[in-house]
Order: structure tokens, then C-alpha cells, then sequence
């Protein structure tokens, strides 16, 4: 780590260019003796992907950022202050730490943090930033996490793990291909802490991940703006049962619902034709839990077909997570041919064609408030036009 970042003149250059183009500051000379044009430039572009991401430490002073690649990498503010609500116990071990900011949340709530990270020089940058933060409770170690735990004698209240992938090919893959290999070592983390957090990501099929990880008393599935960002898996020394499914989305409103593992609940569907009332687009958490009828029995709602996923109602049920439309017309395809100047957004469930393509078949022109949903009600294909009440 280079503490030559932390002077005034270079923090305030930093700050200064926050916005400037960073593949010129790289190519260019540095204005410093200390810091070269290749250590600013990614500084500005480490700090410009935190503004969002990680606003705390954007808007904290003489903060000093590890590669861009760390930012990308690291948890979101939003999904590590969830995380925090999930721990027990006074003292929590993060073994997969990297910039830290899962263990920051941790720190606020428990007494005493160690944030385990392999590599030295971000193992430093983030000792660094909890003392500029204000935390005094969190012990960096620049050390392998799970060797550090073998070596313990302590137990844990809560031990956080975060395996990387160690192949990116392909969507489908199991925690045993990951590093830190969880499942070689779920004895020695069960034997080490009351309870067991493992992030990952949400490409990890929800059965497959539970068929590898016993005690599992829950997952939880997070989604920002509908897009699913990390699974949760909360093993619980000792837990026997079946695990529940939560799914949290972190927007403005946050909301949370939960469901059964097994989704062997009935449901009603939609078996008439409608000219009013409400239609429902599931969030991504709710569609990555795979309760499609667990959903429609939660909101009181009747599926428009079984692989349709969507739902409606005559009634407006606010609580629901997802974006909820207004009917305003029922039309055929055909139909919809003959309309001219059409504005509107698509979207397509359980239709043969994509939506991109019905755009422009329709030769249809953006609109944030009116939306054609091209699905299937019974036998038919129809197409219903509404006007959106409620964004993710």
C-alpha cells in the first residue's frame, strides 16, 4: 500500500478528476514523485465504481482502493447491511474477506470482527480503511482464512465465507468447484461457529447448493431493481428440518417474503377471459425461489397459466414484491395488427416469439407507462394492454 496516496495534494487530484478519462491519466505523467500515473488512475477509477456500489467509503476521506476488479468483486452496501441482520453471536469471522466491506457491516453489530484476506497488500488497504472508518473492532490478518481457523482455538458466534468460482465457464456449477472448497470443509466450519453464512452466487441451483450443504435452516435470496445479486445459505450447528426460502428485495421499499422448500401447494388459475383488474410480474428473487404457487397463494392471486408466471387479481394488492399493470384492453395478435403508432414496452411470458422481436414487428416506440404483455389465457395467445401501478 502506498501512503503517499493519503497526501492532501494527491487525495484532492484524486477527487478532482473523478470523472476524467482514466486511460489518458495512465498514459500521461504523473504530476506526483511518489504515486505514479498508473496508481491514480486506478484510484479515480476504483473510487468512481464505489459512488454507487459503496457510498460510505466514497464519501470518506483518505480512503485508499485496491484494484477495480476488488470494487467489482466486493458486496454492495445494500446486500452487506442484510447480511448484518443475520449474524449470531459477539464475534463473527469473514475467512474470505477481501476489501472488507461485508466485515465492516459485521463490526457494527458484533463485538469482534476477524476479517481473514490471503492477499497481503488488500489485507492492508482494508485495515487501513476501518481505522479512517471508525472501527476499532475489526482485526485484519493478512492470512489464509481457512487455515487460520484450523489453527483457532476460539468458536465463533457466526463464520462468513464467500468461495470464488474456480472455472467462469458455464452457468451451472456446485460449491465443491469453488475456493474455498465449503463442502471439503463443513465439518471444521460446523465444529467452529453456533452458524454459517455462505455467499454465493445466484447461479447456483437452489437444490443442487442444498444437496451439498446439510444443516441449512434457510436461504436467502437477494435482488436489487430485479436483478437476483447473491444467494445466502444459513447453516445452523445442529439444525434438522426442512429450510425456508426467503426472498428480500433491497429497493426503496424492501420487502421480504418467505416460503416452503417444497412448493406442493395448489393453486387457481385464470380459466375466463378479463377486461379489468390487475396482472403481476413476480420479482427475480420470487422467480429464483421457483414457489410459483406458493406466490399466488401469499398475494391471493390466480396464475394466468402453469408456465405462464404471471398472475392476476380484480384488486390491487400493493403488498405484492414485483411490478403490478392495470388492464386497459385484451386483445388478440391480430388484433394488434391493425393498431397504428403503438407506444408501449414488451414483455413476453409463455409466447412463441422474443420480445425484441415483437418490437419490431409492431414497430412499436418506448413508453414508461403503457405495456403490452404477450402471453397465453387459456388456449389462446393474447396480448393485453396495460398501464403500469407499481415498479419493482
Amino acid at each position: 500500500m502506498n501512503t503517499n496516496l493519503l497526501a492532501k495534494e494527491v487525495q484532492l487530484y484524486i477527487n478532482s478528476n473523478i470523472n476524467a478519462d482514466v486511460s489518458k491519466i495512465v498514459l500521461g505523467k504523473s504530476p506526483f514523485a511518489e504515486v505514479s500515473a498508473a496508481e491514480l488512475a486506478n484510484q479515480i477509477a476504483a473510487k468512481k465504481k464505489a459512488e454507487k456500489k459503496l457510498p460510505t467509503w466514497f464519501n470518506q476521506e483518505n480512503i485508499i482502493y485496491p484494484s477495480t476488479l476488488s470494487i467489482e468483486q466486493t458486496s454492495s452496501e445494500d446486500t452487506a447491511a442484510y447480511k448484518q441482520q443475520l449474524i449470531r453471536g459477539s464475534s463473527v469471522l469473514d475467512i474470505t474477506a477481501g476489501f472488507g466491506v461485508d466485515s465492516y457491516y459485521f463490526a457494527k453489530k458484533a463485538q469482534q470482527v476477524f476479517s481473514c484476506e490471503i492477499n497481503p497488500q488488500l489485507s492492508e488497504i482494508t485495515a487501513h480503511n476501518a481505522s479512517v472508518l471508525g472501527l476499532n473492532n475489526i482485526n485484519c490478518l493478512a492470512v489464509d482464512g481457512l487455515a487460520f481457523l484450523e489453527k483457532s482455538t476460539e468458536k465463533f458466534g457466526t463464520i462468513y465465507v464467500d468461495p470464488a468460482r474456480r472455472s467462469s465457464s458455464g452457468k451451472v456449477f456446485k460449491l465443491a468447484d469453488c475456493t474455498p472448497n465449503v463442502v471439503e470443509h463443513l465439518d471444521l466450519l460446523l465444529q467452529k461457529a453456533e452458524r454459517v453464512i455462505v455467499k454465493t452466487s445466484p447461479l447456483l441451483d437452489i437444490h443442487a447448493g442444498l444437496s451439498e450443504l446439510r444443516e441449512a435452516s434457510a436461504v436467502h435470496i437477494l435482488s436489487v431493481k430485479n436483478e437476483c445479486k447473491e444467494l445466502l445459505w444459513i447453516l445452523d450447528a445442529g439444525f434438522k428440518g426442512e429450510p425456508k426460502i426467503v426472498c428480500a428485495t433491497l429497493n426503496a421499499d424492501a420487502k421480504q417474503v418467505e416460503f416452503p422448500l417444497n412448493d406442493s401447494l395448489t393453486t387457481n388459475y385464470l380459466l375466463e377471459d378479463v377486461t379489468e383488474g390487475f396482472l403481476y410480474e413476480a420479482d427475480a428473487a420470487l422467480m429464483k425461489s421457483g414457489a410459483f404457487n406458493a406466490i399466488a397463494n401469499l398475494y391471493d392471486l390466480q396464475k394466468l397459466g402453469k408456465q405462464s408466471h404471471l398472475y392476476y387479481s380484480k384488486t390491487k394488492q400493493t403488498a405484492f414484491t414485483g411490478r403490478i399493470f392495470e388492464i386497459d384492453t385484451v386483445l388478440s395478435p391480430n388484433e394488434l395488427k391493425k393498431a397504428k403508432q403503438l407506444t408501449g414496452n414488451v414483455i413476453v411470458r409463455n409466447f412463441p416469439e422474443k420480445a425484441e422481436n415483437l418490437v419490431k414487428k409492431f414497430k412499436m416506440k418506448p413508453d414508461q407507462q403503457t405495456f403490452y404483455l404477450f402471453t397465453q389465457l387459456g388456449q389462446n395467445y393474447v396480448v393485453v394492454k396495460t398501464n403500469i401501478v407499481q415498479y419493482y
